[in-house]
């Protein structure tokens, strides 16, 4: 009797054991380990396919933002190339073509009455002043607002070079300047000038700040001979000519310093390059 019992209770244990047991198997293994597993592999899956998502998103607002782009530059290319094209009437241009026009006004008011009448030769003077003033603001005003055109390059130039011409050619045929003066000034810059188109092909020579004070100098002492100076005026005058000519000798022999040095490094990085493509 007491082993049926004892049996009989442990059945009933054994009973409540398995469920248990298994209750809590169950709630320790396959119950909870399923739906977690399922869960985080679901939540793996939505990751690794939001992963591409996103990439293709990116991607294509990327591409979007590429493609808008290239279009934008390629469009403001265009665009700048377009205002470079129709803009050969704009300010810079004009101030070089009045600097033009005044060359055979300023002969004009230079020569007349004999070219010694001192009232001409004021109006002559104000000629002269308007066009080297001209000659300071068209390149600033060309480089500041993007108004470089091929016309500018050519016309600037010769306008500078017309105007100072014209006024020493003047000025000696008056018996006021001595010819040697001009042909150093002329000489000078028609040499420099075809100095560097010789050049050009190996790079550009800068305009250096001895050259700017040369031009400064060189207008300054013109404008003070075409005006009928007097007394110590014109003693000063006779000064400022020499600095503007020591400055046009110095400058032109450093523009053919640079233009020696330019030639050679070119010639040096061309060998250097034919030289690596050989081998």
């Amino acid at each position: 009797m007491t082993g049926v019992p004892a049996s009989a209770a442990g059945g009933p244990s054994a009973a409540k054991g398995g469920p248990a047991g298994g209750v809590s198997g169950a709630a320790s293994g396959v119950a909870p380990s399923a739906p977690s597993d399922a869960v985080s592999g679901t939540a793996a899956e939505v990751r690794a396919s939001a992963v591409p998502a996103a990439g293709v998103v990116a991607g294509a607002a990327s591409g979007a933002g590429v493609d808008s782009g290239s279009k934008t530059a390629r469009g403001g290319k265009i665009a700048a190339a377009a205002v470079n094209q129709a803009s050969v009437w704009n300010v810079a241009n004009l101030l070089t073509m009045l600097r033009l026009v005044l060359v055979p006004g300023f002969v004009a008011l230079m020569l007349a009455d004999g070219g010694y009448d001192p009232a001409w030769r004021s109006f002559a003077w104000a000629a002269f002043a308007v066009a080297m003033i001209t000659d300071l603001f068209d390149g600033h005003l060309a480089r500041a607002y993007n108004l470089v055109t091929d016309f500018g390059k050519i016309a600037d130039p010769i306008a500078d070079k017309a105007i100072m011409g014209a006024a020493l050619i003047c000025l000696s045929g008056l018996g006021d300047l001595p010819w040697w003066v001009t042909i150093v000034i002329l000489g000078r810059e028609l040499g420099i000038t075809l100095l560097r188109f010789l050049v050009i092909r190996y790079g550009v020579i800068p305009a250096s700040r001895g050259g700017k004070l040369k031009t400064l100098s060189q207008g300054i002492a013109v404008g003070m001979y075409i005006l009928a100076l007097t007394g110590w005026l014109a003693t000063a005058r006779f000064w400022v000519m020499a600095v503007a000519v020591v400055l046009t000798v110095v400058t032109g022999l450093d523009y053919v310093r640079q233009a020696i040095v330019l030639r050679r490094q070119g010639i040096a990085e061309r060998k250097a390059a034919l030289e690596e493509t050989e081998a």
